[in-house]
């Protein structure tokens, strides 16, 4: 009789409780209602950076256009002319980007390129996370004349 309450006391010691899995539970949610938004801040910002050097590197390709053609591609002939010669243009000596294709912003969307610009010779530019002109943080327009 020993034996058999030994080993049913055995198999209880080596489970959790019901309180004591909601303990740890109640707990992990806390730290995920701290620590989360403080990650989702962190991730927004990343993408605003993100965005700031692929319009940097777009610049240096459109300098590297600029010196074989004379002349920045017009508005019309988009970024797409780093990547596949325009019809008309000689000196084209691309593509002028490390792959064969012009990057979408980190929104998922694409760059917005006009020349001659409003504010600078040419202007590439996202407008954020929703897609709309203005806003803060992740929503905040990215620019390449600032």
């Amino acid at each position: 009789m020993y034996i058999k309450e030994h080993k049913i006391l055995n198999k209880r010691v080596k489970g959790f409780t019901l309180i004591e899995l909601l303990v740890v539970v109640a707990i992990l949610a806390l730290l995920a209602g701290i620590v989360g938004p403080q990650v989702m801040k962190r991730l927004g910002d990343s993408k605003t950076k993100a965005a700031k050097i692929q319009i940097e590197e777009l610049s240096s390709a459109l300098e590297m256009y600029k010196i074989d053609t004379n002349r920045y591609p017009t508005t019309e002939q988009t970024l797409q002319a780093l990547v596949q010669q325009p019809a008309g243009v000689d000196g084209w000596n691309g593509p002028y980007l490390r792959k064969n294709f012009v990057p979408q912003d980190p929104w998922k969307k694409n760059y917005n390129y006009r020349y001659p610009g409003r504010n600078s010779e040419y202007e590439i530019y996202s407008l954020g996370a929703d897609g709309a002109e203005g806003g803060e943080k992740e929503n905040q327009d990215v620019l390449s004349w600032n």
